[in-house]
């Protein structure tokens, strides 16, 4: 085994332990503290106990959706930064939050969730990421090939529309739908139906699964996508599936959880600075790194002002913020964002 494979598996042992001590202490803390040597004990027996329904009906698949919305989040953003070879490009850039967030706001205002339950805010946030994504995908068509950058800047435009949209919704409304509106784009893991969380983790590991048939053209659009169609790759057909694979990602993410901001731009960058930027060990990092990240970060949010529970995106702003300030401070001249 060369140096390089090495250091990566020791890397990916690194991340797996990493992930496995964040869910053990986020198992157990809360209002409720289970110590870690009772757990074992809990699971196989305690079926009819207050901490057996606590861990496996509340905490287990919290951790679980953290971990696969995390993983989907920053998936999709090392992936995006690659397509378009600019490290501002994450999974909201190209309006997709701001769509799914009109398409909630919208939902509230017009008293849906009455009509429909507690699936008609995942409802709309859904259809509405899925009209963003379509909108810039036609816009961005020029003679049946994709304008990449000028994908970004059409993305970007339609979120601040969609972000103006959602404003005014959020003026004219009254104060209990302004509440809920405001909460759900801070974003939140307290998902209650296992259901959308068992969708939720399959999608995301098959999209991490089909993107590793990609990971030769990713290293090869690192050089520009004419050095890449000359060593045979096809751009164009490798970007159209990848986009559809990240705003289906993303779309399913913000719909059910609300838009969790940092997770997409920050993780990337982070994990390309540790294990380098090639895809093959930079995609399956990514993913375990940003569901760790989340998780993490997800844990301080429902405990810091315990019993109270602060939204999970206020948290990955500012921790994503500061440790992303902090390693591009020490970085020096090697760049966290380099291709």
């Amino acid at each position: 085994m060369s140096l390089k494979y090495f250091r990566w598996c020791s890397m990916l042992l690194l991340f797996i332990i990493l992930a496995l001590l964040v869910v053990a202490y986020s198992l157990s803390v809360g209002e409720l503290k289970i110590s870690l040597l009772r757990m074992p004990s809990i699971f196989l027996h305690g079926n009819n106990s207050p901490e057996y329904t606590i861990l496996t009906q509340i905490r287990l698949p919290r951790i679980l959706l953290g971990l696969s919305v995390g993983g989907a989040l920053s998936l999709s953003g090392v992936i995006l930064q690659g397509i378009y070879r600019n490290p501002l490009v994450e999974p909201y850039t190209l309006g997709i939050s701001g769509g799914a967030a009109l398409g909630v706001a919208i939902a509230v205002v017009l008293g849906l969730q009455k009509i429909a339950g507690s699936a008609a805010l995942p409802l709309f946030g859904f259809i509405g990421a899925l009209t963003a994504v379509i909108l810039v995908y036609l816009l961005s068509i020029r003679q049946g090939k994709i304008m990449i950058q000028k994908m970004v800047l059409i993305g970007v435009m339609i979120s601040f529309i969609a972000s103006s949209g959602m404003m005014f919704l959020m003026a004219t409304t009254n104060t209990e739908n302004l509440h809920g509106i405001v909460f759900w784009v801070m974003g939140s893991l307290d998902e209650s139906n296992f259901a959308l969380v068992k969708f939720v983790i399959i999608l995301s590991v098959f999209c991490l699964f089909v993107t590793y048939f990609f990971t030769q053209p990713l290293n090869a659009l690192r050089l520009g996508e004419e050095k890449a169609r000359y060593l045979g790759m096809n751009t164009d057909l490798t970007v159209k599936i990848l986009f559809v694979i990240t705003s289906l990602l993303t779309g399913v993410c913000v719909s059910l959880v609300g838009v969790i901001g940092f997770v997409g731009l920050v993780i990337p960058h982070i994990l390309r600075y540790l294990v380098g930027s090639d895809f093959r060990i930079l995609l399956i990092s990514s993913f375990i790194g940003g569901g760790t990240f989340l998780v993490f970060c997800d844990t301080i949010a429902r405990t810091i002002i315990s019993p109270n529970e602060l939204p999970v995106g206020v948290i990955t702003g500012m921790v994503g913020g500061i440790v992303f300030i902090m390693v591009l401070s020490r970085s020096g001249d090697r760049s966290v964002i380099g291709k």
